[in-house]
Order: structure tokens, then sequence, then C-alpha cells
């Protein structure tokens, strides 16, 4: 796959809210892979919010494998993804795919099985894409963001446009 290809979503939504499952189900998805910082919560939170909490809610009642897969610091997504009470696999390294790669063994899914949901092109959707699963792609869930996040985000508006997604 060339990197234009792995930086264009197969999907773009406003939020993790607005993500059609029943579209999910008829691609036959059943595991979710789960960005946290600005896809489910503010950008370094150290807990998690009431939205990424009735998020994780909605997608484990409608049967969905869930996996936390996140670029940070294994103590502070460890422990949001204890409280959210579903796995985690922290220094994922995206955009390299092996940590969703990782996620998917722990979840013993397969990548045709799996959607790879976060906020940035440059992490999530390349990760994603390169590991062969469906990709979602969100509006960050906040405008503050650490600063070497803020420095990709013209970045990502020039392949969003060019890309026209």
């Amino acid at each position: 796959m060339n990197i234009f290809k792995a930086m264009k979503p197969d999907t773009v939504v406003d939020s993790v809210k607005s993500i059609d499952i029943q579209d999910l189900r008829s691609r036959g998805i059943n595991t979710l892979l789960l960005d946290f910082d600005n896809t489910l919560g503010p950008d370094h939170a150290t807990e998690p919010t009431d939205f990424s909490m009735e998020c994780v809610e909605v997608f484990r009642k409608q049967g969905f494998k869930l996996c936390l897969v996140s670029n940070a610091k294994t103590g502070r997504s460890s422990r949001i993804a204890q409280m959210l009470d579903i796995p985690c696999i922290t220094y994922a390294h995206k955009p390299n795919p092996s940590g969703v790669r990782r996620a998917l063994q722990e979840m013993r899914a397969v990548n045709e099985e799996a959607a790879m949901i976060g906020d940035q092109i440059f992490t999530d959707v390349i990760a994603g894409r390169l590991a062969g699963c469906y990709t979602i792609m969100v509006e960050r869930y906040s405008k503050k963001e650490i600063w070497y996040v803020a420095l990709k985000r013209p970045f990502e508006k020039i392949v969003r446009f060019f890309g026209r997604f």
C-alpha cells in the first residue's frame, strides 16, 4: 500500500458517537481498536470522561470486542483502560502497525474483522490501514492538545484537502 492510500481513512465521522454500528456489522467488524487521546477523551487525560464511558458501554452492549491502542505511556493508558474495563496496548508506536497487530493478537481477532478508530491521520489511520483494518477517523474531541500533536494538524488539513475527506 502506498503512503497516500494509507493516509485516507475508510470513514470520517464527527464523533465516536456518530459511528454507524449497523454499517460496521454489515462489514463483518466485531472488534474495535480505540485510540483514547482526543478520540474518546481529552488529550492527556488521566481518567475516562462520561463520554468515553458511554461510548465504550454502547459498543460493549452491541457485542463488540474492545481494546485501547495508545501511544501513551504504560501507566496512564493502562489506568484509563482499567477504568473502562477493556484491554490496552500501550506504546503502540503508531503509525507503525505493530501495536495494532499486538492488539489484534491480544483480542484473538483478524484484521478484516477489526476497525481502528482515532483522531489522527499520521498515527491512528496509517497504523490501522497498514495493519489491514477498517479505519474510522473521528474529529478530535477537543481543540486543546499537546504541542507536538498540534504541529501535525496543518499537515493533516493539507492531506484532507487533497484526499477530499
